[in-house]
């Protein structure tokens, strides 16, 4: 296992811990003479999971370790880090639920794209319209995060959801367009080699039956 692919697991890993401490009766932690709010340290666990998706595409590319395995497996990771923190904060009363429903319904609808194409062998990569909504996510539930302590930037926390549900929608425009274009181009290839065998086929058949004939005239006329 390479680094960038270590990464992208240990965001996975970073999905419970972020929950458990969100959800958690306990408001704050304390170590001695620190005190830590639970606002705080989930949004440090938020920000170290988001920083590990940058520096895993970054030591990719830069290493050459770009795999099928972590193509596939980031936006997973990614899906589940954003998901984990909005059912949170609708527990928590942060976020509407119908605001999660539809940014958690886009990335299980990407992902059941992601699948098929796997299937068709087509990997989608993500674009930059996916790697920006990625961004505007983390931006806008940091500001959430932030308002539980600081209630000003709820406000703006808000507004910032607002903008990541549309982002996710013309992102996910994006992503089924270029799915489809590449999924009608991938089928009429595979129905043209279809054609071209069968007509292989018939020829050979074709063939074969007129040297049948040949072969019982030949037979019938000694």
């Amino acid at each position: 296992m390479n680094l960038p692919n270590f990464l992208t697991i240990l965001r996975i890993f970073f999905v419970p811990l972020l929950v458990a401490v969100m959800v958690a009766d306990k408001r704050s932690l304390s170590w001695g003479a620190f005190t830590v709010s639970n606002a705080t340290l989930a949004l440090a666990i938020f920000w170290t999971a988001a920083a590990t998706d940058l520096l895993d595409g970054y030591l990719a590319r830069r290493w050459r370790q770009v795999t099928t395995v972590g193509t596939l497996l980031d936006p997973i990771a990614d899906k589940l880090l954003v998901s984990a923190a909005l059912v949170s904060l609708v527990e928590m009363h942060r976020v509407p639920a119908w605001i999660a429903i539809l940014i958690v319904g886009r990335e299980f609808a990407i992902s059941g794209l992601r699948s098929i194409a796997a299937a068709e062998g087509y990997t989608i990569k993500a674009s930059e319209l996916g790697k920006t909504k990625m961004i505007a996510q983390v931006l806008a539930i940091s500001v959430v995060i932030l308002g539980i302590r600081w209630e000003p930037l709820r406000l703006p926390g808000m507004l910032l959801m607002w903008g990541v549900v549309a982002f996710s929608f013309v992102s996910a425009i994006d992503y089924f367009r270029k799915f489809w274009r590449t999924l009608d181009v991938q089928v009429k290839r595979r129905r043209r080699r279809e054609l071209l065998r069968l007509e292989r086929e018939r020829r050979v058949m074709r063939v074969a039956e007129r040297r049948r004939l040949r072969q019982a005239q030949r037979t019938a006329a000694n």
